[in-house]
């Protein structure tokens, strides 16, 4: 492997690559509510991993996750992006947002609106809370998966993303094309070269 040459940014250039996701909530008088977030990623306690998700700002989904400590957490895959793209530019304040279509559902073990559409839904609960300024960050105990059954996902290991195809954020919208390979097959063929 070569090195690469780096060059030094000031602190504002925070690129993340993550992945784009839906949360789903209820707001006060009952009605669903959904907007996108990318701050999320995963954390281990014990056995068990819990979803940790950081929203910004004031807006309803983070009030109502405060408020019911309940969430769906809905992947967002290429075929939706239009959807997540929609109700980023769309606020709960501004009314119903229902000018694209989109199928809603109830969570199977948790009460909380869930896309029709997502291939992969995670039903949550919040565990803990952190606030730093005004960003919250949750930390929510998996209650339940949904999978989109055509996957044929034999365990948590071989998931194909390529065929998942979920939108990737750090700016702009991105998606996986191609499938590398397996833990390990790399540097089994860095030593078979040596």
């Amino acid at each position: 492997m070569n090195p690469v040459k780096r060059k030094s940014y000031e602190p504002k250039f925070s690129m993340c690559v993550q992945p784009a996701f839906i949360i789903g909530t209820v707001n006060e008088d009952g009605t669903d509510n959904f907007a996108p977030i990318t701050w999320v990623s995963a954390t281990c306690e014990g056995e068990d991993y819990l979803l940790v998700i950081s929203m910004f700002g004031t807006k309803a989904t983070k009030q109502n996750v405060v408020r019911t400590g309940k969430l769906s957490v809905n992947l967002v895959s290429r075929n939706i992006l239009p959807l997540m793209d929609y109700f980023g530019a769309h606020h709960a304040r501004d009314g119903k947002k229902d000018k694209l279509p989109y199928h809603v559902s109830r969570g199977v073990a948790v009460d909380v609106p869930v896309l029709d559409e997502s291939p992969w839904v995670y039903e949550c609960e919040v565990e803990k809370s952190v606030i730093l300024g005004l960003s919250t960050t949750f930390f929510c105990r998996v209650r339940n998966v949904q999978i989109d059954e055509t996957l044929h996902i034999p365990d948590a290991w071989s998931v194909d993303l390529t065929r998942l195809d979920p939108v990737i954020y750090s700016g702009q919208y991105h998606s996986i094309g191609q499938w590398l390979g397996k833990i390990g097959d790399f540097s089994s063929s860095e030593e078979s070269r040596q």
